[in-house]
């Protein structure tokens, strides 16, 4: 709990620097208001009645080679950064976004702004007993501004300027310039330690399990097979209330597979315990049997709040073939959602109809005088589209169905210059085929009616499904000419945007700017919602965004859920609350055994 008693001393500290602050508070949330009281004593989403006993048993897919989750090369192995490490704040699971103390028990903003002073909780401890100090936070945000790590984290941390050390417990992180998200994104930075990776080396291939804060350590693993987390039996925050009642299990173990659909049986023959279920046939047919009509295994969807993004057939616009808008719109207009959502999908899924789908910062209607404001100064920079048209993705509820959309494609194809040769497009030569890249084969249903529809305009797309390391390697490289990729989105979106839409993240490798967009437009809005003063500028800045994007034709958009569909063996408790925006590992851990 944050002490009160401190905030005097906070003021004192950041007044050093040339700052005023307010008083030290507990937690921090977008809007200023927080759920919980600074006495709070546990989350309302977890229950007083858990235990801590017993194993959870997990799966992953591929492969892991390496223990730092935080580098480029590599893949790490599931769970380590959520199990092992921790931040100096951590989020609460029911509001929009705020944070309360975990590593840090008391956080002062300043007045102005421009810096966050976090005092360090004086039980907290790394896995070894070591105490978690100043120095370790100025490392981890140094190491995390550095090139030693993924490029999306010094381009996300980038407005924090420096770190200075008041004391072995405090430290100021002051900033390039005023962005209210900066001190709750400050305080999301994982603390690492100090003296083990000056040890060690932080890009160390050995496969040297790390060392850090959090509730669980490394016990065993044996690469590309599994690995097996142990609850720290002197774990620091046991009883600290964003701790409390979760984390209950004493091993945590994750099995790697070939794939899904191996999983899947993998699954119903007990090799492990619970698995989040994203493929529709999988939940509609694959899982059943004895053991779900019994309910030994139980299917159940939760619902959620969460902003569901953008998931996307993805169009590199560095390649040739998608530099032409009317040919990305020509594409978009060959894929039949309805006929997938009913023939492969079972009618589970809702069409994506913006970049922020399943939230108020999707766009809708026309756009509004606040949109129009950031907007119109933009007018020739942004498609017309934009000012006169709804966010509405092609559909086959038509009279003529996919046929007219065919239609409408050729048509525009055609008046871009490409001409039908032999049932293949051509222009200046050249003629119009690109490849799909998949990571899961459940994909291969629907790509081969996308295909199909594509090769009828004279369009010859193939696909293929490759290793999940080796796509990951492709999408770091934008090695690829269309994939399958999930933007997923906050509730309050920030500096993330530039690593998925900004001109500088373009030829940056490692960003998710997968369609390799350079626009001054987007660049505008980006930074409108970044440094946003309320939520109403954040709200339109979003929308706006989200219709500058919409109409640049990147993506091919595809469905979403809302809500998580588990299916697990019959072994487990689960709180009576639900949390509203979660991801459901969070949620999976505030379970216990029966």
């Amino acid at each position: 709990m944050f002490k009160r008693a401190l905030a005097s001393l906070i003021v004192a500290l950041v007044l050093l620097i040339g700052s005023s602050a307010v008083e030290a508070e507990h937690g921090l949330a977008i809007d200023g208001n927080l759920k919980y009281p600074e006495n709070f004593k546990r989350f309302d989403y977890v229950s007083a009645q858990a235990e801590k006993k017993g194993e959870l048993i997990l799966h992953a897919l591929g492969s892991f080679d390496k223990m730092n989750p935080f580098t480029l090369k590599g893949s790490a192995p599931e769970g380590l950064q959520r199990l092992v490490f921790e931040t100096l704040t951590d989020s609460s699971l029911d509001e929009p976004f705020a944070q309360y103390g975990l590593l840090a028990k008391d956080v002062s903003v300043a007045k102005d702004g421009l810096s966050v002073t976090f005092v360090l909780d004086e039980k907290a401890r790394f896995s070894d007993g070591s105490e978690v100090t100043s120095e370790d936070v100025k490392f981890s945000v140094e190491m995390m501004k550095s090139d030693k790590v993924h490029p999306l984290y010094p381009y996300y941390y980038a407005d924090i300027n420096d770190v200075e050390i008041k004391d072995n417990r405090t430290v100021t992180m002051n900033f390039k310039q005023k962005n209210r998200e900066l001190p709750l994104i400050a305080g999301q930075i994982p603390v690492m330690s100090k003296k083990f990776y000056e040890q060690n080396g932080f890009d160390n291939r050995e496969m040297l399990p790390p060392l850090g804060s959090g509730p669980y350590t490394v016990k065993s693993f044996k690469q590309g097979r599994y690995i097996t987390y142990q609850r720290n039996p002197d774990y620091w925050a046991r009883e600290h209330p964003v701790r409390r009642h979760m984390y209950n299990f004493d091993t945590v173990t994750y099995k790697y597979y070939k794939d899904h659909s191996v999983a899947v049986e993998a699954f119903k023959a007990g090799e492990f315990d619970l698995m989040l279920v994203n493929i529709a046939k999988q939940w509609a047919r694959d899982l059943s049997g004895p053991k779900v009509d019994s309910g030994a295994i139980i299917k159940q969807k939760f619902p959620h709040r969460n902003n569901a993004g953008m998931q996307g057939f993805v169009m590199n616009t560095r390649r040739d073939v998608f530099k032409e808008k009317a040919v990305r719109k020509a594409i978009g207009l060959a894929f039949d959602f309805e006929w997938t959502n009913q023939t492969l999908f079972y009618d589970q899924y809702e069409r994506s109809t913006s970049y922020f789908s399943n939230s108020y910062l999707a766009a809708t209607g026309l756009p509004s005088a606040a949109e129009l404001e950031l907007l119109l100064p933009l007018k020739g920079l942004v498609p017309e589209e934009v000012f006169s048209a709804e966010l509405q993705p092609p559909t086959t509820d038509i009279p003529g169905g996919i046929r007219t959309n065919l239609r409408q494609a050729l048509r525009l194809l055609t008046e871009a210059g490409w001409k039908l040769e032999d049932g293949v497009l051509h222009k200046e030569g050249v003629k119009l085929s690109f490849e799909i890249i998949l990571v899961s084969p459940t994909f291969e249903r629907v790509m081969a009616a996308f295909t199909d529809n594509l090769k009828k305009i004279g369009i010859e797309a193939s696909y293929r499904t490759i290793d999940p390391a080796l796509y990951t390697d492709k999408l770091n490289n934008f090695d690829f000419d269309m994939c399958v990729f999930v933007f997923g989105q906050s509730q309050s979106p920030g500096n993330e945007q530039i690593n998925f839409w900004h001109s500088k993240a373009a030829d940056r490798k490692g960003s998710r700017n997968l369609p390799g967009i350079q626009d001054e437009a987007v660049d505008n809005l980006i930074d409108k919602i970044i440094y946003a003063e309320d939520r109403e500028a954040l709200t339109a800045a979003a929308k706006a965004l989200d219709r500058v994007l919409w109409y640049g034709y990147y993506v091919v958009p595809n469905w979403y859920l809302s809500g998580h569909r588990l299916a697990y063996h019959n072994k487990f408790n689960i709180p009576a609350t639900l949390p509203t925006y979660y991801d459901h590992m969070s949620f999976v851990m505030t379970w216990w055994h029966k």
